[in-house]
């Protein structure tokens, strides 16, 4: 039932469609991340170290809940006004995100929009990191989400 609701709540009207694309893939573990792509055969085992040098496997639930990516959740929590979403879920994670002020729906469709966009964020900057050897620091991020939400 709550990966159902997780779902549905990933479609929200003010986030850009390849946003939620994104969000949908993460959920259902399907972004190309080195992890999977070495589960596939593209890459080899020993190349599918995190891009931040950090030494870990880099899998979805490693980029978005526990590496450098990730320290943008505590800012974004500061932001808002809660210490909430601390879950090593990324569907927990999403759930107690927007669920955690309660039940005023407006407020609930502003977390999850900012939910949504630091997803987006943070998939961008994995691949501009990746790809392109372009680095932003975390208040970067930050101000990317805030300006965008």
């Amino acid at each position: 039932m709550q990966v159902q609701s997780d779902l549905d709540l990933i479609w929200h009207k003010q986030v850009p469609l390849k946003v939620s694309i994104i969000a949908w893939r993460l959920f259902r573990d399907r972004l190309p991340t080195k992890s999977n792509l070495a589960t596939q055969g593209v890459l080899s085992q020993e190349a599918c170290l995190c891009v931040s040098g950090c030494g870990q496997v880099e899998d979805a639930r490693h980029l978005f809940i526990s590496c450098f990516l990730s320290y943008l959740w505590p800012l974004l929590r500061s932001w808002i006004g809660f210490e909430g979403a601390k879950h090593q879920d990324i569907s927990a994670h999403f759930t107690q995100f927007i669920f955690f002020t309660g039940g005023l729906k407006s407020r609930r469709s502003f977390l999850q929009l900012i939910w949504l966009l630091s997803v987006g964020i943070m998939w961008n900057k994995h691949n501009n990191w990746l790809f392109n050897n372009k680095q932003n620091s975390i208040i970067r991020l930050l101000d990317k989400v805030m300006f965008y939400s």
